[in-house]
């Protein structure tokens, strides 16, 4: 059997422009002499939808678009992905299924079943878990079709899953034991960093497990602050992968069944983290400026890495013609750190221009100077500083539609290492989900064959030069102490006992988790943070703000 995936970038509730995507790549399939093409999960409505899933309209439109789909489905099969009414009257009021698509109509579903709740995964908020599993027949051949988690079930019992707790064996178990031919899953899984090769591992140990080739199709693009990698594979019985298709891009591709065993299995290089979180960055950019309607960005440029970074991203991701940039010295700016920053935006051909602070900051303490009478300086006029800033930052917004994008990495945010309406503010969060030192890591691969980024912006030490001679260490640990820390709290969950036991220090264990938990009153009124890691800050990670732990 000849079979096409398709892996697209979806746009959430843009029906027309998804059903575009979908049927080009129908008649694509068609003209290569497929018999079926797979796309991925909820592609009829983007991933993920959210509480649009609670408007009649919404959906709607969702099944009028898979009746339009259904009609360019002659002389070939398509399985899309779609919410459905579920018409038992008990449960939630939708599914979500996996639709095969022939001959102008709708002739076989299958609903998901392991609906994950945990993360930024909220499905059983919205979806019935389906109960019962069929096997789809197709030219002679029985496909299992699967959607997402359904094939993952090595987490059937795992708490993630404890709502939908509700099988003796799993859904594979079950579609395994009426003898397929081929698994199909259809997914909408984002990208993490981390996981992209335990994510490959899961299908591959899938194949192995039940002898059975496994065809698993992931969108790409990005949704606000998720990114979707893509990557979607194709495995062989043996579990060796037959073909992956590109990270962080739409492709379409087709293959013949038969040759699966027969032909040597695709290379399975693995491919640099630091290079995929460059791709999903500028992806994440783009398309939330292009599916917002949005076209220009501005960033503060102060000389240091992380506004070099995400000036890099910017240019790339929306072109050097609509970006632009404030240099926005005070007294304490070093001269170098000026001269850096121009060095940098010459070299990417983006606009910049440099107003000094220094005239509204002495305005402030001028008029702050009674109230703040026998006092010594401190952070306050730090801050005062930081916000100077981020006001100019919104005047040149608003006057020129130019949308701020924020500038603080990862660590800053957890330890409150920013200033509230101040370095915190913009529109979109670039490397919040970043931490320091795998910022160096992306400045070295953005400078791979030429110096874009100027050697003194890597190399010199870090600094929000808002007083003399200040250096990011006067209050922090040692970045690569600091972001050990916080990864095995953050990522891992680990307790701070586990973490000390684990070789750090106790005082700055307790001190770093001390201020990741009094700051998460900051991180309530941050950006949306483009999300790169398995726990980003932001919707998959929430905490109480009052809590005390």
């Amino acid at each position: 059997m000849k079979i096409s995936i398709a892996q697209l970038n979806y746009h959430i509730g843009n029906f027309e422009y998804n059903k575009s995507l979908i049927c080009s790549s129908i008649h694509k399939a068609k003209a290569e002499g497929a018999e079926l093409i797979v796309f991925s999960e909820l592609s009829i409505s983007g991933y993920p939808p959210l509480d649009l899933l609670d408007r009649y309209d919404f959906i709607e439109r969702c099944s009028r678009t898979v009746n339009e789909i259904a009609i360019e489905c002659r002389g070939i099969t398509a399985i899309v992905g779609s919410p459905v009414i579920n018409k038992n009257p008990e449960g939630k009021k939708l599914f979500n299924s996996a639709l095969v698509l022939s001959e102008g109509k709708v002739i076989f579903s299958a609903n998901k079943a392991l609906l994950p709740t945990y993360d930024i995964f909220d499905e059983y908020r919205y979806f019935e878990p389906e109960r019962n599993f069929n096997i789809f027949t197709l030219n002679g051949k029985k496909l299992a079709i699967t959607i997402c988690e359904d094939l993952w079930d090595e987490q059937l019992f795992d708490n993630k899953f404890e709502k939908t707790r509700l099988y003796t064996v799993s859904p594979m178990e079950e579609l395994n034991a009426q003898k397929p031919d081929i698994v199909i899953n259809i997914a909408a899984s984002p990208f993490s960093y981390t996981k992209t090769e335990s994510r490959e591992n899961i299908f591959r140990g899938k194949a192995k497990k039940y002898a059975l080739p496994v065809i698993s199709v992931n969108q790409t693009g990005a949704s606000t602050e998720l990114l979707f990698d893509g990557a979607s594979v194709i495995v062989d019985s043996k579990g060796n992968i037959y073909h992956k298709l590109p990270y962080f891009e739409e492709a379409v591709f087709t293959f013949d069944t038969e040759k699966l065993s027969s032909e040597p299995a695709t290379s399975n290089k693995k491919t640099d983290p630091v290079e995929l979180i460059h791709k999903g960055l500028v992806l994440g950019i783009r398309d939330y400026f292009r599916k917002s309607g949005l076209k220009s960005a501005i960033l503060g440029l102060s000389g240091g890495i992380d506004s070099a970074v995400c000036l890099c991203l910017a240019a790339e991701a929306l072109g050097n013609e609509n970006v632009r940039s404030l240099l926005m010295p005070s007294r304490y700016s070093s001269e170098h750190s000026v001269k850096d920053a121009v060095e940098l935006a010459s070299r990417l051909n983006t606009r910049y221009d440099v107003i000094s602070i220094e005239k509204p900051f002495s305005a402030f303490e001028e008029d702050l100077a009674p109230l703040f009478a026998g006092r010594e300086r401190d952070v306050t006029e730090e801050n005062i500083q930081a916000r100077v800033r981020a006001v100019l930052l919104m005047a040149v917004s608003n006057k020129f539609g130019n949308i701020l994008l924020n500038t603080s990495n990862k660590s800053e945010a957890a330890v409150g290492y920013g200033t509230l309406y101040g370095d915190m503010a913009g529109g979109l969060s670039v490397i919040g989900d970043v931490y320091k030192t795998d910022i160096y890591r992306l400045a070295e691969h953005i400078n791979r064959n030429e110096e874009i980024i100027p050697e003194n912006i890597i190399t010199k030490l870090p600094s929000a030069e808002l007083r003399p001679d200040q250096l990011d260490s006067d209050s922090l640990p040692d970045y690569r102490i600091l972001d050990n820390i916080l990864y095995q709290y953050i990522e891992l969950q680990k307790p701070p006992e586990q973490i000390i036991e684990d070789g750090a220090d106790a005082d700055t264990v307790r001190k770093v988790i001390r201020m990741i938990n009094f700051n998460e009153y900051k991180r309530y009124q941050a950006p949306p943070i483009l999300r790169i890691s398995s726990k980003a800050f932001g919707a998959g990670r929430r905490l109480p703000i009052v809590a005390r732990y």
